[in-house]
């Protein structure tokens, strides 16, 4: 296992390299753009796909689910061929390259482009999300279970600064458009995209050089596809025989339902139910990522004193009262307060969650992107059905706000599923 500080810190940079798409694109700028480029003269939200009518919002939010599931259908195999292969290094290689020039291809997204622009989204998302199975396999590989917890805090922590600086960046050039030479907001918006996928792409090269390539010398001998599924079957099968990863991962699948959905459709929220401007929704958008570096920490060393388990049960709850506190929210001062509770969670949560399930593999495999794939399709399926079952509520009730109910019933499942989740005493975690 290398856990040497400076293979370490180059994983952490690769939170630092692909977050800024998460916030850029998926949470911020662009939805704000999405909307402004979808509307039409008669103030009406339909947008017209391939010539199918559609409500803007839900084109969006079936996008995301789209390319979330096609990853979950194409990962499991991919991971069984990196585990085989040793080639996880490969696979973050492809996945960061295919997401980063689709980021860029937005650029060309007008009013008149609709269909390349949520092409491209489903493409970078795709690039996005599938990157973090390979990513989150090194977990187990660069860190000492006693430093789990705080090195996959340390990971997410990296990724709000980082994007964070790039959404800062970003406005300044959004904002003051005509100093840099551009002729209105869009043009400026549209290069922000541009520059979202280069800063990936580049960063990303940090992690790419310096972390370990094929850390247990694995040695293919050819029928690589074949060798790969006989790979993950292996895997599977030996779920069967580990009742608390199969526990965890049916929890995590419920309470992640709500975090993702509110992460990835907040911004949307703002726009639709509170009419709120950009000028309103960014500046909470970054008090979110700040507030995230403290919570990924704090919930991390409540871990260390009370628990994996605990710490997420806690965060669980504060999750059920946010969306609770959303349905009845109808004003600014309001949504700021939900965007500090969401940001202390939400860090938190997504690092405690990786960090948990890297504790539940079992310390003699070496088939680590096999099992994270497990953890990641079920990411992956929890997002498809939390952004669809959100985007279908509000159609048929023609408000975002009875989805936010939705959203709390999954937390309080996923509660109930948890707390028979029991950590190993030999990787340092309490119960």
């Amino acid at each position: 296992m290398e856990s040497s500080k400076k293979v370490v810190n180059s994983w952490c940079m690769y939170d630092w390299a692909n977050s800024v798409y998460n916030l850029v694109i998926n949470t911020s700028i662009f939805p704000i753009y999405y909307t402004a480029v979808t509307a039409n003269e008669a103030n009406s939200d339909k947008v017209s796909f391939f010539g199918f009518e559609m409500i803007n919002s839900v084109l969006y939010s079936y996008a995301l689910s789209l390319s979330y599931l096609l990853s979950a259908l194409i990962l499991p195999l991919l991971s069984g061929i990196a585990d085989y292969t040793g080639e996880k290094k490969k696979y973050l290689r492809i996945f960061t390259t295919l997401g980063a020039i689709a980021c860029m291809g937005m650029f060309f997204f007008t009013s008149d482009t609709l269909e390349w622009g949520i092409i491209c989204v489903l493409l970078a998302s795709l690039g996005y999300s599938s990157g973090l199975v390979f990513y989150d396999a090194y977990l187990p590989e660069i860190a000492p279970a006693s430093m789990t917890d705080r090195i996959s805090a340390r990971g997410y922590s990296f990724g709000y600064a980082g994007s964070a600086l790039m959404l800062i960046l970003s406005l300044v050039l959004i904002t003051f458009y005509e100093s840099f030479g551009f002729a209105d907001k869009g043009d400026a918006t549209r290069t922000v995209f541009l520059l979202v996928g280069l800063w990936w792409i580049g960063f990303a090269q940090i992690p790419l050089r310096h972390l370990p390539s094929n850390v247990f010398n694995r040695k293919p001998t050819g029928r690589i596809l074949l060798n790969g599924y006989l790979e993950l079957k292996k895997v599977f099968l030996a779920l069967k025989h580990q009742p608390n990863i199969k526990k965890y991962l049916l929890a995590f699948f419920f309470f992640n339902m709500g975090v993702q959905t509110i992460m990835l459709l907040a911004t949307l929220f703002g726009t639709k139910e509170l009419k709120l401007g950009s000028g309103e929704l960014i500046p909470v958008i970054l008090i979110i990522q700040f507030v995230a570096i403290g919570g990924a920490t704090l919930f991390a060393r409540i871990s260390d004193w009370r628990g994996n388990i605990f710490s997420l049960s806690l965060m669980i709850f504060i999750w059920v009262g946010i969306c609770v506190f959303a349905y009845t929210i109808t004003s600014v001062n309001e949504f700021y307060i939900v965007a500090v509770l969401v940001g202390l969670v939400m860090g938190g949560i997504q690092a405690l969650s990786r960090a948990t399930f890297s504790k539940l593999i079992p310390v003699d495999t070496m088939d680590h992107a096999s099992y994270f794939s497990f953890f990641d399709v079920t990411f992956h399926i929890s997002v498809v059905l939390g952004t669809f079952s959100y985007g279908f509520i509000e159609q048929i009730t023609g408000s975002m706000r009875n989805s936010t109910l939705a959203l709390a019933s999954y937390f309080v499942i996923g509660f109930l599923l948890l707390i028979f989740v029991k950590m190993p005493k030999n990787q340092h975690a309490k119960t």
